[in-house]
């Protein structure tokens, strides 16, 4: 595996999970796109869009992406590193659990996001995300 590369995804993840704005800045390109299965089947450009939503979250006291707020981790399942150069493609399962009053709760959605070293330091550009169920069509 690519420690390089890891690290940063790691960094930026953490970013994200801990609604950090700077850091989010820091490892993200501006000219971001992104598909979010569960936000709109459409893509989404640049970094407001999540800027509102971390700024919301921080406010509430929840992480990324949760229902609900908790004590929570998250874990990158069937991580796969592919780098060519100054390009790599992390793909794997994300895994989000959070503590709450009943139990924890694990949600998860597969993931690839490509990464470019510009100007010496790495920045997502792009993400896609999709369900991690069984397709309608499978039996």
């Amino acid at each position: 595996m690519d420690n390089e590369v890891h690290e940063f995804l790691l960094k930026h993840l953490q970013g994200i999970m801990t609604n950090d704005i700077a850091s989010y800045h820091e490892t993200t390109s501006e000219d971001l796109t992104l598909y979010e299965w569960w936000v709109t089947p459409h893509r989404l450009d640049g970094l407001p869009f999540h800027e509102f939503m971390m700024n919301s979250n921080a406010e509430r006291g929840a992480v990324f992406g949760a229902e609900e707020t908790g004590k929570t981790r998250f874990d990158l399942s069937n991580l796969l590193i592919q780098r060519y150069g100054d390009t790599a493609i992390a793909s794997y399962t994300l895994l989000i659990s959070t503590a709450l009053g009943t139990g924890v709760q694990v949600a998860a959605h597969n993931e690839s996001r490509v990464m470019v070293k510009l100007n010496g330091d790495w920045k997502v550009v792009h993400v896609h995300k999709s369900p991690a169920y069984s397709a309608s069509h499978v039996g």
